[in-house]
């Protein structure tokens, strides 16, 4: 079950999730799917829980002048920020949609994607057997999921140093929730229960780049709901809490431009 605070974009957070987000864990994912989908010359592409739209902008730069792409998200301000940045792109519209219950004809697209989504659907199952509906006949379903925290060193290193500073109660939404959904037998069956047959998994390992250990900090404690979780604790929690989050990163890979592994599992599943 996926606590509601878990899904929760809004403020600021869409901002410095681009900023900050974007380039250290989801763009080198970005490209990959980007590259997946574009060998299959699909006519029509949806994307579910866009988010700022780091899939959405590789996906516009490569795609064929009379391809239908349609980005969704189920968080409007997220939708919105997205928008902003593309606003100019006829490639792509845009509009807001639950996963859970799409708003589009059967058969409708060749390809159904999502990044770093499904973990912050509240019943997968019901989402898949969406994407399943929505695609054509062997029509492709492409997402990915992070995969253990421990594999993801920058979210582990924040997780740590957060329960340094809040032994009592500590925030572990990273671990809960983008983390919490790495178990590949449990995506099997769940995609398999929505109808999906063919599938194939793909760990898949990368580096995550930032200018400094303040970079990972910020980009975790104020670009994702961790935010609501620290901000509870009490006034200065946050500044706190990034502080400390970035002493323990410098501690442990450098005072400079750091580097550290980023792991997730990449799907295909046929319908």
């Amino acid at each position: 079950m996926v606590a509601e605070g878990d899904k929760v974009f809004a403020g600021s957070i869409p901002e410095i999730y681009d900023r900050y987000l974007v380039p250290l864990i989801f763009q080198s994912y970005a490209e990959d799917i980007a590259r997946r989908i574009r060998t299959r010359t699909p006519n029509a592409v949806l994307e579910i829980a866009s988010g700022t739209g780091a899939v959405t902008r590789e996906m516009a730069a490569v795609l064929s002048p009379g391809t239908k792409y349609v980005a969704t998200d189920f968080n409007q301000p997220m939708l919105d920020y997205a928008k902003a940045c593309q606003s100019g792109d006829m490639h792509v519209s845009w509009r807001q949609a639950d996963a859970q219950d799409l708003p589009f004809e059967d058969a409708s697209f060749d390809v159904v994607c999502c990044q770093f989504g499904v973990m912050f659907f509240h019943d997968r199952v019901t989402a898949y057997r969406e994407a399943k509906r929505v695609l054509k006949p062997r029509g492709l379903f492409i997402f990915s999921v992070w995969d253990r925290i421990e594999e993801n060193v920058f979210a582990a290193n924040v997780t740590d140093a957060l329960a340094e500073l809040f032994s009592e109660t500590p925030p572990r939404f990273l671990a809960r929730t983008p983390h919490g959904y790495h178990d590949v037998p449990l995506i099997r069956s769940e995609l398999q229960a929505a109808g999906f047959k063919d599938l194939d998994v793909e760990r898949k390992a990368q580096q995550s780049p930032a200018p400094s250990p303040r970079h990972p900090a910020v980009a975790y404690c104020h670009g994702t709901p961790l935010r609501t979780e620290i901000e509870s604790k009490g006034a200065n929690a946050l500044e706190r809490a990034t502080d400390h989050a970035a002493k323990v990163i410098a501690s442990r890979h450098g005072n400079g431009a750091v580097s550290a592994k980023i792991q997730a599992h990449v799907i295909a599943a046929v319908a």
